[in-house]
């Protein structure tokens, strides 16, 4: 069943890297969500919902997709649902990936990024061939700037603040809890179980 899930293509939609995107293409709005990424903040809910939008609409997306970080706000869940209810899809299937934040800020600042083409590595877990180096070429790893101690643990407190008010909203609904500071294989696993616990029936699966 999961293999005729995975069949069908189902795009994996991460709101950060549509927003880095952004970025990338230099644009004013770019230059804005640079800004507040950088300082730790969350672009706005409008902003997010206005580009998820026009991702959500593309072919790809058809037969469904993986969101990845979204929704990250009450008003970005019920902006999804409205969405959802307008392309005549059915509500979301939402996994919850619960990690303690101390394992989190230990993962993130362990992470690296290759400077040119943007392949990530961790020192922990994902170590390059050659330290400071990219395995694909060879370019130099970088810290985001968005993964020092700091700017991670001012995300932690908009998390709490923001999005744990998220998991009240769906927990009446298709909501799994899957403790995300277990082994990868544990994870797959479980996020295996519930793929087959739905067959494939909903349209939207959220990851938080």
């Amino acid at each position: 069943m999961v293999a005729e899930w995975l069949d069908t293509k189902i795009p994996i939609i991460s709101t950060g890297d549509m927003l880095r995107l952004e970025i990338a293409a230099g644009s004013d709005l770019g230059d804005h969500v640079k800004s507040v990424m950088a300082t730790g903040g969350l672009v706005s809910d409008e902003l997010v919902n206005r580009i998820l939008r026009r991702r959500i609409t593309q072919p790809d997306c058809a037969k469904g997709f993986i969101l990845d970080g979204y929704p990250r706000t009450v008003e970005q869940a019920e902006y999804l649902d409205e969405l959802l209810r307008e392309r005549g899809m059915p509500p979301p299937v939402v996994i919850h990936l619960d990690v303690p934040a101390e394992v989190l800020v230990g993962r993130m600042v362990c992470r690296r990024q290759c400077s040119k083409c943007g392949m990530q590595f961790n020192i922990l877990s994902r170590r390059p061939r050659t330290p400071g180096r990219c395995d694909a070429c060879n370019a130099e790893l970088i810290v985001r700037k968005d993964d020092k101690e700091e700017v991670i643990r001012e995300r932690l407190r908009a998390y709490d603040d923001l999005t744990r008010p998220v998991v009240s909203y769906y927990s009446d609904g298709s909501y799994f809890q899957i403790a995300g500071d277990r082994s990868p294989m544990y994870i797959f696993e479980e996020i295996t179980n519930v793929l087959e616990s739905i067959s494939g029936a909903a349209a939207g699966v959220v990851k938080q």
